[in-house]
């Protein structure tokens, strides 16, 4: 096996429910790469199904917080350091600064940065501006000396471009062809048959994301049920307004899974929701993959008024978008919307049309320019 072929991909997460990476990986490995993803391993990671490409979990002292970021860079540089690579991909700039390092060591390494955030304005960094300079001083420490830089979507290249006066690539995070089949049934999911179905999917079910109004505007939407699939700080908190406010028949909650188990629910969903907040500029700027979930399963989607997610839904015309992120905002609209089945069966039908674009199949192809094919 030549050198050229050994590339190790970093991230911060257990692996598990990260769709980008897996994505990505299982193109590097088609383009004849060795490739082996690197992440850490909780105390409640769930066993990985069979892959394509190698992995390998760190076991970690600490699991958030300053320490864990430290000693997750220290770990991540000495298994790079003595780890056989031609190509070091890190994820986000909490992976940066140990395969930056490394790269120095190994200068006949590649690396190369993928991006899927503007991560130094996410929530958690800007609620504590003397963390926020911290990593604001690792990127500027090292971005503008990269040579292969990729991210999400063209407003958050646009930023780090004006930002570093750099070129920046785009490779959106976009669902595969979704042809699963046998599907489960509603009755098998748990799911009620009777019911309008509204979801809310995705990792990252955090502050400022619309799961608090979502499930507020509950109380006056009459006919529907909202799923509720995934992981996220704010779950917590969901979980004792339901309860408080006796919604438990109206809201919904399944753990995160693997994604074709999702994908399950999110097919029998009539209505998909997407309501970052702009309250930071990595929000603003956001485009969530649960978008193109929906859209691979023809579910029309309910989405706020950001840049990136109204330029989809509107060019595609997949649904519709509010102005304010408010629970009587979202209650009026979706009430409306289950009155209006005109309205879906268009927008269903438009999501079986964007489909045929907007896929991963075709969006990997922005790829080969960093991975060219291998023998």
């Amino acid at each position: 096996m030549s050198k050229m072929k050994k590339v190790i991909v970093t991230v911060s997460n257990d692996l598990y429910t990260d769709q980008r990476v897996h994505k990505v990986c299982t193109f590097i490995h088609k383009q004849g790469y060795d490739v082996l993803l690197v992440g850490r391993e909780k105390k409640d990671s769930v066993k990985l199904q069979d892959r394509l490409y190698k992995t390998k979990r760190l076991k970690l002292i600490w699991e958030k917080g300053p320490l864990f970021y430290a000693e997750l860079n220290i770990r991540l540089f000495f298994y790079l350091f003595f780890k056989p690579s031609a190509i070091i991909v890190s994820n986000d700039l909490d992976t940066l600064l140990a395969c930056f390092i490394v790269k120095k060591f190994k200068a006949n390494n590649k690396l190369i940065y993928d991006s899927h955030e503007y991560f130094t304005e996410v929530p958690e960094l800007v609620a504590r501006p003397s963390v926020q300079k911290i990593w604001e001083g690792i990127e500027k420490w090292i971005f503008p000396k990269l040579n292969d830089v990729y991210t999400v979507n063209s407003s958050i290249a646009n930023l780090y471009t004006e930002k570093y006066k750099k070129p920046i690539s785009v490779v959106r995070n976009i669902s595969p062809l979704f042809n699963q089949k046998p599907l489960k049934t509603k009755k098998e999911l748990g799911i009620p048959e009777d019911k309008f179905i509204l979801i809310m999917q995705g990792a990252g079910i955090n502050i400022d994301r619309g799961a608090e109004e979502a499930v507020a505007a509950m109380i006056t939407i009459e006919g529907a049920v909202l799923l509720i699939i995934g992981d996220g700080d704010v779950l917590p908190i969901l979980q004792k307004f339901v309860t408080d406010n006796k919604l438990e028949e109206k809201v919904k909650f399944f753990p995160k899974m693997p994604y074709n188990d999702m994908m399950n629910y999110t097919i029998h969903a009539d209505l998909g929701l997407t309501l970052d907040k702009p309250t930071n500029i990595n929000y603003r700027f956001s485009l969530p993959n649960k978008i193109f979930d929906y859209i691979h399963t023809s579910t029309p989607v309910l989405g706020s008024n950001l840049i990136e997610i109204r330029n989809i839904i509107q060019s595609n015309n997949i649904g519709k978008i509010i102005d304010e992120v408010k629970p009587e905002i979202i209650s009026k609209t979706i009430n409306e919307i289950i009155s209006d089945k005109e309205s879906l069966m268009k927008w269903k039908a438009n999501c079986n049309e964007a489909k045929k674009i907007l896929n991963w199949e075709n969006e990997s192809k922005q790829l080969k320019q960093f991975y060219p094919k291998v023998d």
